[in-house]
């Protein structure tokens, strides 16, 4: 039988870097981490995804990897990532872990040998004797990335790089490549992990080698879960891959490919409709949504560790959540993305966090979420690139937010301080037993979402209430249905039952800011949500 647990599983993501610092340097670390499991396990989520923790120079936040079978000094020892493998399985908590292998550090060993043309490793890395002519196009990083090619002195050639030019990428065309990468698959998976969060996947396929002809790179995404499953049954991929609907069946195959891949359009729909208030771009999405394998699933979120991309939006679209989330030009990043936290965007408002935190559950998929949103942590704009919300977890109103007992200057980054986002009064532990405290909400919030099993395996049907500032979403599956209610508005709205929906059928599960008053035309509060089992 197979174990589909990723379904209806939460996914916590964590950087040990700035979750928790056990031995006073200032630096998180897994000692930190496994202190602060309680917290994850109390939150409700399932599952944690461990951003980068390998030895790295730490230029891009742990994605310059430089070993891929190691623990960085910084954080601890492989024997500590296997005492928490072990603590958090003891809470119930799976264990996602970064697989970077578009692109390594240049510091890695295996560049190094590719770049003295060692006979193992020089097809290792894409060269070229020539600079290509297009070399400053499709650069990911515009106004800080000038090109994708890059002359090495030892080699005396052009390597490629999609992102920085210190990360230089993998020839995954060259059979032993291949190889390497299923070595390291199933390493960490042999220390306890339950699958790999993929990054830059469209890119990673990418064929510029010219030199394996034959190879076809959506297919090895088969390949490679069928490893996986060999080495552990239950071992998923979960892609970063910033695709168009139309290129879902290429990723996901026959659900023989990729298990879950982020849902990137989804999420940039969202902002668009918070920004307008109006749950219509949502509603469209997902009357769009193409049907995928029964086994396969896509991953919703807010935020992430990056800048949130709004690249698939129209321009004025962009405009849009620009001007209502990131009106000054140091909050946007690319010239796509916004590099902010999720709860100054929305101005700290409690019950419009809430909101946004309860459609992004209630969206078809795999709920994923980023360490401090849940209390409605603060950013830091003085921060370089995506840094601003990536600043130390807020956990008291102590020294450093009680992420370090070093000065705060020796911190990795400096907490978030000064403001009413910051950790002198947001903070897990002022939240901790506040039942109205957004912690505690989103707490609830996650227990409905596990109950409400339907919506981790049905198609949302969006639900036609007499108006489009509220996203009314009917999810059924084998007999059982939910019905959940948002609205993205400031203002009371009333709306209209539709007749396939009975009310009289309707169990809540949970509901905030929402006074659902008359039989015939209730009303939704200010940013007020609700969610309902029907009832046979």
């Amino acid at each position: 039988m197979l174990n589909l647990w990723y379904k209806n599983a939460v996914i916590y993501c964590v950087d040990v870097e700035t979750f928790q610092d056990s031995d006073g340097d200032g630096i998180g670390d897994f000692q930190g981490l496994i202190s602060r499991l309680d917290h994850i396990e109390a939150l409700g989520a399932t599952c944690i995804w461990l951003l980068p923790f390998y030895p790295s120079p730490n230029k891009d936040n742990g994605y310059d990897v430089a070993d891929y079978y190691g623990v960085d000094p910084r954080y601890g020892t492989l024997g500590d990532f296997v005492e928490f493998t072990h603590a958090a399985h003891e809470r119930g908590l799976r264990v996602l872990v970064d697989l970077v292998v578009n692109h390594s550090s240049i510091d890695h060993p295996w560049f190094e040998l590719s770049a003295q043309r060692h006979p193992k490793y020089e097809d290792w890395y894409v060269w070229r004797k020539e600079k290509p002519a297009d070399a400053e196009k499709g650069v990911i990083f515009p106004g800080v990335q000038e090109s994708t090619w890059t002359y090495d002195r030892t080699r005396r050639e052009y390597y490629f790089h999609r992102f920085y030019k210190h990360q230089a990428d993998l020839n995954i065309a060259n059979p032993a490549v291949r190889e390497e990468i299923e070595r390291i698959v199933g390493y960490w998976l042999a220390l306890g992990v339950s699958g790999f969060r993929m990054d830059a996947v469209p890119f990673m396929l990418e064929d510029l080698s010219e030199a394996h002809s034959g190879w076809e790179p959506h297919r090895y995404l088969s390949e490679l879960q069928t490893f996986a499953s060999w080495r552990r049954a239950e071992a998923i991929l979960l892609a970063e891959a910033n695709i168009e609907m139309r290129e879902a069946d290429s990723y996901f195959g026959t659900g023989d490919r990729l298990h879950v891949i982020f849902n990137f359009p989804l999420n940039q729909k969202l902002f668009l409709g918070l920004a307008r208030k109006d749950a219509a771009p949502v509603a469209d999405f997902l009357e769009a949504l193409p049907e995928i394998p029964a086994v396969a699933q896509w991953a919703t979120f807010l935020r992430n560790h990056d800048e949130i991309d709004l690249g698939r939006l129209e321009d004025d679209e962009r405009e849009e959540v620009f001007a209502a989330f990131g009106p000054e030009k140091d909050m946007q990043l690319y010239e796509r993305g916004l590099r902010r936290r999720l709860a100054p965007m929305l101005g700290g408002d409690p019950a419009r966090l809430a909101m946004a935190f309860s459609i992004m559950l209630a969206l078809p998929g795999t709920p994923v979420i980023w360490y401090g949103d849940e209390i409605g942590m603060g950013e830091d704009l003085e921060l370089p690139e995506r840094h601003p919300v990536r600043t130390p977890m807020q956990w008291d109103g102590t020294a450093n937010g009680g992420f370090s007992a070093a000065d705060r200057k020796a911190c990795v980054r400096p907490p978030v301080t000064g403001d009413p986002l910051g950790f002198e009064r947001t903070n897990a532990e002022a939240q901790r037993l506040d039942p109205a405290s957004l912690l505690s909400t989103v707490r609830r919030l996650i227990r409905a979402r596990r109950e409400a099993v339907e919506i981790g395996w049905a198609r949302a049907e969006p639900l036609d209430l007499g108006t489009s500032a509220v996203l009314g979403l009917r999810s059924r599956w084998r007999g059982g249905e939910v019905v959940t209610l948002h609205n993205l508005s400031d203002a009371p709205v009333r709306i209209t039952w539709p007749k396939g929906v009975a009310r009289t059928k309707l169990h809540p599960l949970i509901e905030e800011g929402a006074a659902l008053l008359g039989e015939q035309s209730p009303e939704l509060g200010p940013y007020g949500f609700a969610w309902f089992r029907v009832k046979p």
